[in-house]
C-alpha cells in the first residue's frame, strides 16, 4: 500500500552487534513505564491512605468533651450556686401579703387594722379570723382587742367594742340608745310584737324547749309566734324531746349579737322582774 514505510528486517550485523530491536526497544519502554506507574500508584495509594489515617485520627481530638466546662477561676460554692434551680418566680400578690405582715411590727399600726376591719363587718368577727387576715398570732390579736376595748372604755366614746356571740363587734353605748333608736327607727316599724317579745323570752330563759311548754307558760297558742321568730332568725330547731318526740326551740347566734351577748348566761335575772305572788299566780286554777 502506498504510504506505508517497508519494515526493515534485522540484519546480521546488527544482531551480533547486539542492537536492540526497535519493537523490543518499545516493548521495555512500556515495561518501564508500566513499574514507574505501578510504582507512583502504589506510593500515592500508600500516600492517600496515610493521610487518611492522620485525617481519621485527628478528627476525635477535636471533638468537646461532653460534661459542663466550668469556668477557670471561679469558686466552687459560686459555681454550685450557679447548678442550682432558679428560685420560683413570687405568686401574684404574696409580697403584698408579706410586706403587710411583716409592716404590722408596730401596735400602733396593728390597732389601726383592727379598727378598719371592725368598722366594715356586718357580723362579730372571731380573733382567729383577724389573726389569719393580718398573719399575726392569736394571742397578740386577743390582747390588742382587749387594749381596743379598754382605751374606747377610758375615752367615753359613744361606741364601745364587745365581745359577743363568740367574736368582736363594734356596739353604740346603752346611754345613747335613745338617740340611735330616733335616728333608726323613725318612719319604721321594725320592731317585734308583745307576743313575740314574750315567747322570745320564755325561749331564751328556759331553752332548750318545746312549742307546748311555751304555750303552757304564757297561756295561749305559741304556733303562729314561733314561726314567725324562726323566719326572722331569732329561734331555731335543736332536736326532739326524748319523752314526746315534740321539737325543741333554743335561740340563734343573730339574738345574741342583736342583744350584744356573747352567751345566755349573760342575760339578765328574772327574779328583779317576777311579781311577788308569782307562786300564787302560778299555783291559781286556769
Amino acid at each position: 500500500m502506498a504510504g506505508q514505510q517497508p519494515v526493515r528486517e534485522p540484519e546480521a550485523e546488527d544482531l551480533a552487534a547486539g542492537k536492540p530491536d526497535a519493537e523490543g526497544s518499545d516493548a521495555g519502554r512500556l515495561e518501564a513505564e508500566g513499574s514507574d506507574a505501578g510504582g507512583l500508584d502504589a506510593g500515592g495509594l500508600e500516600a492517600d491512605g496515610s493521610e487518611a489515617g492522620e485525617s481519621d485520627a485527628e478528627e476525635p481530638a477535636a471533638e468537646e468533651p461532653a460534661g459542663p466546662v466550668q469556668a477557670v477561676g471561679v469558686p466552687e460554692d459560686v459555681a454550685r450556686e450557679a447548678d442550682r434551680e432558679p428560685a420560683a418566680a413570687p405568686v401574684r400578690g404574696g409580697a403584698g401579703r408579706q410586706a403587710t405582715a411583716l409592716a404590722l411590727i408596730d401596735d400602733d399600726e396593728l390597732r389601726g387594722a383592727l379598727e378598719a376591719i371592725l368598722l366594715v363587718v356586718d357580723e362579730p368577727v372571731t380573733e382567729i379570723v383577724l389573726a389569719q387576715v393580718l398573719e399575726q398570732p392569736t394571742e397578740r390579736i386577743a390582747a390588742a382587742l382587749a387594749q381596743v376595748a379598754a382605751g374606747y372604755t377610758a375615752a367615753g366614746h359613744g361606741f364601745e367594742l364587745r365581745r359577743a356571740a363568740g367574736g368582736w363587734r363594734l356596739y353604740t353605748r346603752p346611754e345613747y340608745a335613745a338617740y340611735v333608736e330616733r335616728f333608726v327607727l323613725d318612719g319604721q316599724s321594725v320592731r317585734l310584737t308583745q307576743a313575740a317579745l314574750e315567747t322570745l323570752a320564755v325561749v331564751a330563759y328556759k331553752q332548750p324547749v318545746t312549742r307546748s311548754r311555751i304555750s303552757a307558760i304564757r297561756g295561749v297558742n305559741c304556733d303562729g309566734v314561733i314561726r314567725t321568730l324562726v323566719s326572722r332568725g331569732l329561734v331555731e330547731e335543736c332536736g326532739t324531746e326524748p319523752e314526746s318526740g315534740a321539737f325543741l326551740y333554743r335561740t340563734t347566734t343573730l339574738f345574741l349579737e342583736k342583744l350584744g351577748l356573747d352567751t345566755v348566761t349573760q342575760l339578765p335575772p328574772l327574779a328583779p322582774f317576777l311579781p311577788d305572788d308569782v307562786e300564787e299566780i302560778a299555783d291559781a286554777p286556769r
